[in-house]
């Protein structure tokens, strides 16, 4: 009984480590979008303006073969619709930010791509 419970056990563990492995190759890039505002939101404690308005997404990697050149134009295609997405509610809620869309979704898309960029040369490394 004992040697049957020794073995589920080391099955168990096994099956954690392999797991665990698995969820390190997953990747996720922040694509971080943001507008200048005119007018002053706000002021911190030491009286400086906050005029600056960011968001965030984060852009999953997983069901991606980033190896491969469709995986990597699929991670791009997110990345780009992520920020498309935090550039349209940024202009939603600040109608009145001196940023565009679209300079707005370039920088973020820039951005966002240095670590996607990375993702994939890795994933193409270790190919």
């Amino acid at each position: 009984m004992s040697k049957r419970l020794i073995k589920v056990a080391v099955g168990l563990l096994a099956a954690v480590s392999v797991t665990g492995v698995i969820a390190q190759e997953m990747g996720e890039v922040t694509v971080q979008a943001s507008r200048v505002v005119k007018k002053t939101i706000g002021t911190t404690a030491s009286g400086i303006p906050i005029q600056d308005i960011s968001l965030s997404y984060g852009v999953s990697t997983a069901g991606i073969d980033l190896s491969t050149s469709a995986g990597a134009a699929s991670l791009q295609k997110r990345v780009g619709d992520a920020a498309k997405a935090a550039c349209k509610e940024l202009g939603r809620q600040y109608p009145d930010s001196q940023t565009s869309d679209a300079d707005c979704v370039k920088n973020a898309t820039d951005k966002a791509m240095v670590k996607a960029d990375a993702l994939i040369a890795a994933a193409k490394k270790g190919q």
